[in-house]
């Protein structure tokens, strides 16, 4: 399963990438807003923070598929070519990834919130499909659960198009679509950092170095004892 980030904050990529073994950014026009920055900046940063093989989304903003594929090219044209186009999955957005798969240009059918809606997208050639599992949620539906239908869509009509699952609240969450076997999820960094916040975990780190210490000294490390 390939982990993404869901932030554009700089300094919090920087962090990531440098702790956890992230395949790529995603962002949206909400999600660059929230800087405070020129999103054409931001995004050239986000680029040169991954490098050329890390996987970077960004979403066209027009609501006509003219403008969206117009959109798309500008952003591959920025990015480079390991750049996935955020496409809404609507009626509009289904003729853009159409004409974009024809000139090469992978997308992912955004805005998703049915099996349907991904379906359409996937048959209309997107490379990824996007639900909001805790969006679905705040709906009054099973947000886990609609991912796991479209997952079953995208399986047994044999489309080649993957689950970038979005929009999570807590790790276990995650856990369950990755048990399932979903291809992607991208997350907030406060919802990466709790696969592993556990007191437990913490604990037991702690009791090893506090160990090591009674038995050879404070402050000394293996590296300091075999020289």
């Amino acid at each position: 399963m390939k982990l993404f980030i869901d932030d554009a904050n700089t300094s919090e990529i920087r962090r990531l990438c440098d702790l956890y073994p992230v395949d790529g950014v995603t962002t949206n026009p909400t999600i660059l807003a929230r800087t405070g920055k020129d999103p054409v900046s931001v995004l050239r940063e986000i680029r040169a923070l991954i490098g050329d093989n890390g996987i970077i989304f960004a979403q066209a903003v027009p609501l006509d598929a003219e403008g969206m594929v117009r959109d798309a090219r500008a952003i591959v044209r920025l990015l480079g070519q390991n750049t996935i186009v955020k496409i809404p999955s609507v009626p509009e957005g289904f003729k853009a990834i159409r004409l974009l798969q024809e000139e090469g240009i992978r997308t992912c059918g955004t805005v998703v919130y049915t099996p349907l809606q991904a379906y359409l997208a996937a048959k209309s050639g997107a490379s990824y499909v996007a639900p909001y599992v805790n969006r679905i949620d705040n709906m009054g539906y099973d947000g886990v659960g609609i991912v796991k239908q479209i997952q079953d869509i995208l399986v047994r009509h044999h489309m080649d198009t993957e689950v970038l699952a979005a929009s999570f609240k807590n790790s276990q969450q995650v856990l369950e679509l990755c048990t399932y076997g979903i291809g992607s999820v991208t997350c907030a960094p406060a919802v990466i950092d709790a696969f592993v916040n556990n007191l437990a975990i913490d604990g037991a780190v702690m009791g090893f170095v506090h160990d090591f210490a009674g038995a050879v000294g404070e402050n000394k490390s293996m590296a300091d004892l075999i020289g």
